[in-house]
């Protein structure tokens, strides 16, 4: 899918909102209109009719119909804002305008303190919400083509705004295809093309390889499908720097679930529904991995996706079966539903080089998963934050200044040891879960815990992936939610180091 390609043009004066069909002002935040507003009189007659006065466009922008037939919208920032907040509101903006699917928009941003970030997340807005996801309908929406940004921005300043975009963009896509076209065969596909693009390095470890290497948990989950081609795929970047020893490492893994049954312990209509976005921790690991590339960010990473189905069959596993990780940890199958702990149990191991077998080389600095883990995280925190787990407090602040950076928001959870008594198990090294359900969501992070090397080490479970009525930047229910957060922590990481 194409970005809109966007224009630059001096911020001088309004001219360039002449000759728009659709069009954005943005304002610094005020008491008054300015003098040389375009229709002020229309915009002080819409004020007055709504009751509204012109500080209040700063949480509530407006639409102006001209009689020549173009459209308009008014928005005050005020630079004071939470990133998220800023964000909500120059997509409600925004979307006063792309709900009619123009060809091109315009987009005027005023001179003042903080008024280049707004720019440059009113770009970053516009983009993301510009192309339409994937559906199969005989007229689907048409996407915007171009922007013309009217601003102080320069093309250096845009080219990580376009990044990020792209890598948003491309995680929503994935997760917004029908089980159908994304399984896991078409989805390595469709990750090998995207890494030759960028020049990223990949192996995959199909589902025979991995059988022979003893990863037990990621071929339990696996042995259900009928189609073997469920696989653990290697992507790697290297930036060129100088000292590439010198280089700090990180480690990206994704639960690729591209459609999760729940197993033998089958799913509820209600709650199979959808379950083709399982897949997303999968699609935010490969999108950030390919964001961080294009952004030249100085830092190794390695993204391990773990691809398959969670398929009910003669084949599939079951409860009470006892699986063997790559590591030698014996795992009771207490549930079929939570396999998502499976399948990144064996990845985390490869990803951090824990095997157990004193071939491992891989000793990444940083450990990040993603996953659309648990129902109890949506429980804890509905649909408008992601939480978060962190092997030390200092990760874990780093995390939540990430979400209030990015504008992704995030929460850390408790990970002490006093929850493992709830996964003992009499005949096996460790329980996959409970039956109880009480706090899945912690108990599923002390469980992945033990397979991270006593890495560094933080798990994302993306209660946020899906949000009604969109979040933040988005405006689709799908929100690519850890992609932005997971360039923002990067970046942050890398300057404390």
């Amino acid at each position: 899918m194409t970005l809109p390609r966007i224009a630059l043009q001096p911020a001088s004066q309004y001219s360039q909102l002449n000759a728009a069909s659709h069009g954005l002002i943005i304002l610094p935040a005020g008491a008054v209109l300015p003098t040389d507003l375009p229709q002020k009189a229309q915009w002080l007659a819409v004020l007055k009719r709504k009751k509204m006065k012109p500080k209040e466009l700063s949480k509530t922008p407006l639409a102006l119909d001209l009689p020549d037939g173009r459209r308009l919208a008014l928005l005050m920032a005020d630079t004071r804002l939470s990133r998220f907040e800023r964000l909500t509101r120059l997509r409600k903006a925004i979307m006063l305008l792309l709900d009619e699917t123009p060809g091109r928009l315009s987009i005027w941003v005023a001179a003042g303190e903080g008024m280049s970030d707004v720019a440059r997340d009113a770009a970053y807005v516009a983009q993301v919400n510009g192309v339409p996801l994937p559906v199969r309908k005989k007229k689907p929406a048409v996407a915007l083509t171009g922007i013309d940004l009217c601003s102080s921005l320069t093309a250096a300043d845009l080219a990580p705004v376009v990044a990020l975009a792209r890598a948003n963009l491309l995680a929503r896509e994935l997760t917004a295809m029908a089980p159908n076209e994304l399984t896991p065969s078409t989805y390595r596909k469709r990750i090998r093309s995207v890494a030759k693009q960028a020049g990223l390095a990949i192996e995959e470890f199909d589902f025979r390889a991995l059988r022979k290497m003893g990863a037990g948990a990621f071929c339990a989950v696996a042995q259900g499908s009928h189609h073997e081609d469920a696989a653990i795929v290697h992507l790697s970047w290297r930036p060129k720097l100088k000292d590439a020893a010198a280089s700090k490492t990180v480690a990206l893994v994704g639960k690729g679930i591209c459609f999760d049954t729940g197993g033998h312990n089958l799913k509820p209509a209600r709650y199979m529904a959808g379950m083709h976005e399982d897949m997303n921790g999968s699609a935010v690991a490969l999108a950030l991995t390919l964001a961080a590339a294009e952004m030249k960010l100085p830092v190794a990473i390695d993204c391990w996706l773990a691809i398959a189905h969670n398929h009910l069959s003669p084949g599939a596993y079951k409860q009470n079966d006892i699986v063997t990780a790559l590591d030698g940890t014996t795992i009771e199958i207490v549930h079929t539903d939570a396999e998502g702990r499976m399948v990144l149990a064996d990845t985390l191991l490869m990803a951090t080089g824990a095997l157990g077998n004193g071939k491992a080389k891989a000793k990444p600095d940083l450990v990040v998963d993603f996953a659309t883990l648990t129902g109890s995280m949506h429980v804890a925190l509905g649909a408008r934050y992601s939480g978060v787990f962190a092997s030390s407090e200092q990760l874990g602040s780093l995390a939540v200044a990430a979400g209030q950076g990015s504008g992704e928001r995030v929460c850390v959870f408790p990970l002490d040891e006093d929850y493992d008594p709830a996964l003992d198990s009499k005949v096996a090294d460790v329980k996959q879960c409970t039956l109880d359900g009480e706090a899945d969501h912690i108990l599923a992070a002390r469980f992945l815990q033990r397979f991270t090397g006593k890495r560094p080490w933080l798990h994302v479970d993306l209660s946020a992936s899906s949000c009604s009525g969109g979040l933040g930047a988005t405006a689709t229910d799908l929100t690519g939610f850890g992609v932005a957060w997971g360039v923002t922590l990067l970046a942050q990481w890398l300057a404390q180091e």
